[in-house]
């Protein structure tokens, strides 16, 4: 029979307490490693690090996970259905990087049509702000006649850009975002995005299961490569269309 784990608790006094090592994660709920601590940027920047995230809801103490397996989509992986190829093809849109994050962080937070609450409460959207004004977090935006009708948003580490959330308000609008952060991330040679947990939804767009011990493995070498914190501009041809840019 296997002992009980203990869950580990993190000083909310001390940001520079070490987490615990990944493997005395709980197996049920998969992936929770440690309770308490603090949302500082120290603390946020040595979690990614390691593969950690912080998931609760806004009446929660802080819980921080590292599930196994980890869902992951390597950026040539994704899949481009023939339909949403004629979409892309369209480009009656326009892509930027680093435009309006907060906006787009809002946009994720806010309750689903499904009527579902959310786990984006202030205190993680002025965490992952912090994240952003640091060349850390960075937002995806897709926009529509000057109006943003989708986006995403993630923290980069390495050549490791763990995805976070999206948002959409128009047909395939979070999937534009995707697919052009994919193109964007092979070409500066990341290797994975981190989407954390499985769905169908992400398993229709290519992503796979990597065992946890795989995956910080692709983690620490992708650290030794990092890519500079800095606001993201694209380096590949995109659709930019002034005309459906927002208006100043």
């Amino acid at each position: 029979m296997d002992s009980p784990v203990r869950l580990h608790w993190l000083d909310p006094r001390n940001p520079h307490q070490p987490f615990p090592p990944a493997h005395l994660a709980m197996r049920e709920p998969n992936g929770l490693l440690a309770i308490g601590g603090d949302l500082s940027l120290s603390r946020l920047l040595r979690a990614y690090a390691q593969g950690i995230f912080p998931w609760y809801n806004p009446d929660e103490p802080i819980l921080w996970w590292c599930p196994d397996p980890r869902t992951v989509l390597r950026p040539e992986s994704l899949k481009v259905s023939r339909s949403f190829r004629k979409t892309l093809r369209r480009a009656d849109y326009a892509v930027t990087f680093d435009t309006v994050f907060d906006t787009v962080l809002n946009a994720c937070a806010a309750p689903r049509a499904s009527g579902t609450g959310t786990w984006l409460g202030e205190d993680m959207r002025r965490a992952y702000g912090q994240l952003h004004a640091h060349g850390y977090a960075h937002s995806v935006e897709v926009w529509r006649d000057g109006n943003l009708i989708g986006g995403l948003y993630g923290v980069a580490m390495g050549r490791v850009f763990f995805g976070e959330s999206m948002f959409s308000r128009a047909d395939d609008a979070s999937k534009i975002a995707l697919y052009w952060l994919c193109q964007q991330l092979g070409a500066w040679r990341f290797e994975l995005i981190d989407c954390q947990v499985s769905s169908a939804h992400l398993q229709s767009l290519g992503a796979t299961a990597m065992p946890r011990t795989e995956f910080l493995h692709h983690l620490a070498v992708a650290m030794n490569t990092p890519h500079p914190p800095q606001p993201w501009q694209f380096t590949v041809e995109h659709p930019a269309e002034a005309g459906h840019l927002p208006t100043a």
